[in-house]
């Protein structure tokens, strides 16, 4: 498998490719990237053949948006597949200070929530100016669910069923400004409600189809089987496969942590690299389309390339599975 891999969704004609960049870097995730950084990562990307690249207003507070436009219109528009996210508004707001909602030099915009049809239009209409890009090929709901809303959460769906939220998106895909609409979420949860009430064609979960944890495959075989395909994100589980402590954005629970270390182990015995199985693992399953991964620096990118087109040895999965280590359910490569 290689990074650069052409891979077409069948019910929307949108194409990725096999590993995909994620953007939450470019605007300051964690820790500020300069400007410097962000264009040598999209560089190492393209050059690695990588054409997919996903972003959001919510990353760096508009930074990334800006970045990534800036970039991606140096080159031919039919060249890359890019995605974005609706659900928040961003609003002018000289309060905003470094450090915000983990990021480390927001710019003075508020996010704040709105998956109304008049939000999702007005969100939609300012990230094609920051982007330069009139028709961006994917559109999520951006971080819908419990997880993110707690008890305001049936308050924001109803934004999305009853108040027009989801009409807006098909309106977007029925008039061309996009191809494929879907969720861009960290709850598997909150997708398989989505289907059940609006058309959506592709969505993005991160952290809940990993070599970590398979909880999530009744979604992804009933997306299999209805043609919706599912970007992955979070491979890594907020890096605990990738040799940091941590899992779901916090310090990894101790039995989470311990499973982590005996994938590390399993993968020693084989030769294989984690971060290789991590990344390889999720498009097992039919219905993962691409793999996205976060990358500060052109290094970060060419390593997760690296490990993306590491060989695995023959029966590697199926013996990982024998272990214990993998879902029985998981597809896999004997």
């Amino acid at each position: 498998m290689k990074a650069a891999d052409a891979r077409t969704h069948a019910r929307s004609g949108v194409t990725v490719t096999a590993l995909g960049l994620g953007c939450a870097q470019m605007g300051g995730l964690y820790r500020a990237t300069s400007l410097a950084e962000a264009a040598g990562a999209f560089r190492a990307a393209w050059e690695r053949g990588i054409r997919y690249f996903d972003t959001a207003p919510f990353y760096g507070f508009t930074r990334s948006e800006r970045r990534l436009g800036t970039l991606l219109t140096e080159e031919p528009r039919g060249s890359y597949a890019v995605s974005t996210k609706v659900g928040r508004l961003m609003v002018p707001d000289p309060t905003v200070g470094p450090l915000e909602e983990g990021y480390a030099d927001p710019l003075p915009f508020r996010p704040t929530f709105d998956y109304t049809h008049d939000g999702v239009m007005r969100a939609f209409a300012a990230s094609q100016q920051r982007l330069g890009v009139l028709e961006p090929d994917i559109l999520y709901v951006h971080d819908i669910g419990p997880f993110t809303h707690g008890d305001r959460h049936p308050r924001y769906w109803e934004q999305l069923t009853t108040g027009g939220g989801f009409r807006a998106l098909t309106r977007l895909r029925e008039e061309g400004a996009v191809r494929a609409i879907g969720l861009g979420v960290n709850e598997w949860e909150i997708i398989a409600e989505a289907v059940q009430v609006a058309d959506l064609d592709l969505c993005m979960l991160a952290g809940r189809y990993t070599l970590l944890e398979q909880a999530s495959l009744p979604l992804m075989d009933a997306c299999a089987r209805r043609g919706i395909g599912i970007a992955v994100a979070g491979a890594f589980n907020s890096g605990l496969l990738a040799g940091r402590g941590t899992f779901n954005y916090a310090e990894a629970p101790a039995e989470v942590a311990a499973r982590a270390e005996a994938l590390r182990a399993a993968c020693a015995e084989e030769g294989v690299r984690l971060e290789a199985a991590a990344l390889q693992f999720p498009l097992l399953h039919p219905a993962a389309l691409t793999v996205v991964t976060g990358a500060r620096t052109a290094a970060q990118v060419e390593a997760n390339a690296a490990w993306f087109e590491e060989p695995i040895p023959a029966g590697f999965w199926t013996r990982l599975k024998a272990r214990g280590l993998i879902a029985e359910d998981a597809p896999v490569q004997s």
